[in-house]
C-alpha cells in the first residue's frame, strides 16, 4: 500500500515536472521577429551614446493561439545582435555585454501574451552589443530567445538588414549637417518611388539646392565611373576615400567634371520607371535651351533600394537632336 502510494506521489511530480517543461519551452513556430532601423540616417563607428544605431525590433503573433514568451527587463538576456561584413568576418561582442552573461546576477524579466496578429516591439542600441569600430558594409540580424538567454535551445531568427558604416569625419572635415533652405528643416531620406526620387533631384538641381540634390544620389559610385578616380580611391585609406568624395562633390558643384549629370534642363519628362525589389532605371527626357536652339537629351537614371530608400548611382545619357 505504502508503495503503491509512494509510485503514485512520483506520478503526479513527474506530470507537475513535464507541464512545467512545456509551458517554459512553448510552441514558438507561429511566432516571428523583424527589425529595421527606427530613423535610417548616416553612421559612424565609435561610441554608443554619440553615435547610436537605433533599431526596432518587433515581435508577432502569427499564429491563431495565444503566444506567451520572456522578455528580461534588461534586454541583454533576451536577445543577441550578430553582424558580418562582406568577407563573413563577424563583429565583436561589447565588453559590457561579455561581462553581464559571466556574472552571476538575478534577471528580472515579465511574461508577455500576444493574441493571433498581435505584436510587441521595443528599440535598442546596436552599439550597446557590438563594437563597431571600423568602417565597412555589415550583414545585421537578431536572435531572440523568447525563454531568456540562458535557454537557448529556443529562439527565434529576424530578417537581415545591411549597415552602411562610413568613416566618421575627421577633425578636418565638415560637420555640415544637410538642411532645406526655405525651412531650415533637417533633410532626410524618405521611402519614394524611383521615379520621385529622380524627379526630386531634377527639380533640385533646376534651383540649385545643392543639399537636396545629393540626398538621393550615391556620390562614391559616380566618382569610380572615372577610371583614373577609381583607380586611385581603392588604394587609399578611408579618411582619404572620405576627402576624394568632398573633393569630387565640390567639382560637381563648380561644373568641373561629369556635366551630363549636374547640367541643368529647361524642363523634363518622366518617360519610363521600370524596377524590381532592389534595383530600377528611370528615363527622362530633358530640355536644354541654348540662346538660337533647343537640345534634346535621353538620361536613364539607375538606381538601388537599401531598407525602402532608392538611391540614384549611375546614369547613361543619349542625345535625341535639337529643336
Amino acid at each position: 500500500m505504502k508503495i503503491r502510494k509512494f509510485i503514485s506521489i512520483i506520478a503526479v511530480i513527474l506530470a507537475f515536472a513535464q507541464t512545467v517543461f512545456s509551458q517554459s519551452t512553448g510552441d514558438y513556430s507561429q511566432a516571428s521577429v523583424s527589425i529595421k532601423y527606427t530613423n535610417r540616417t548616416i553612421y559612424y563607428p565609435g561610441d554608443a551614446e554619440e553615435n547610436p544605431v537605433m533599431v526596432h525590433i518587433t515581435v508577432k503573433n502569427n499564429g491563431v493561439e495565444t503566444l506567451r514568451f520572456k522578455l528580461a527587463d534588461d534586454r541583454a538576456f533576451s536577445l543577441d545582435f550578430d553582424a558580418f561584413t562582406v568577407k563573413n568576418k563577424k563583429l565583436s561582442q561589447t565588453p559590457k555585454i561579455i561581462e553581464k552573461r559571466t556574472t552571476n546576477q538575478t534577471v528580472y524579466f515579465r511574461e508577455i501574451a500576444l493574441e493571433s496578429g498581435e505584436e510587441y516591439s521595443f528599440v535598442e542600441n546596436l552599439k550597446d552589443y557590438l563594437s563597431i569600430e571600423e568602417p565597412s558594409v555589415y550583414y545585421l540580424e537578431l536572435t531572440f530567445y523568447p525563454e531568456l538567454y540562458k535557454s537557448k535551445r529556443t529562439s527565434l531568427k529576424s530578417n537581415r538588414l545591411t549597415l552602411d558604416v562610413r568613416p566618421s569625419p575627421s577633425s578636418s572635415s565638415s560637420n555640415y549637417i544637410p538642411v532645406r533652405e526655405e525651412s531650415a528643416e533637417i533633410l532626410k531620406q524618405e521611402m519614394l518611388a524611383p521615379d520621385k526620387v529622380v524627379e526630386q533631384t531634377i527639380l533640385a538641381r533646376q534651383k540649385s539646392l545643392w543639399d537636396e540634390y545629393f540626398l538621393y544620389i550615391d556620390v562614391e559610385s559616380l566618382l569610380k565611373r572615372n577610371k583614373n578616380l577609381k583607380n586611385k580611391y581603392i588604394t587609399v585609406s578611408a579618411e582619404e576615400r572620405e576627402r576624394m568624395i568632398q573633393s569630387y562633390k565640390a567639382d560637381l558643384m563648380q561644373n568641373r567634371i561629369d556635366n551630363d549629370i549636374i547640367a541643368v534642363p529647361e524642363k523634363f519628362q518622366i518617360i519610363k520607371t521600370t524596377y524590381s525589389p532592389t534595383e530600377g532605371t528611370v528615363v527622362v527626357y530633358e530640355w536644354f535651351k541654348y540662346p538660337t536652339f533647343s537640345e534634346k537629351k535621353s538620361y536613364t537614371y539607375k538606381l538601388r533600394q537599401r531598407e525602402g530608400i532608392w538611391i540614384i548611382y549611375d546614369y547613361v545619357v543619349q542625345n535625341l537632336g535639337t529643336e
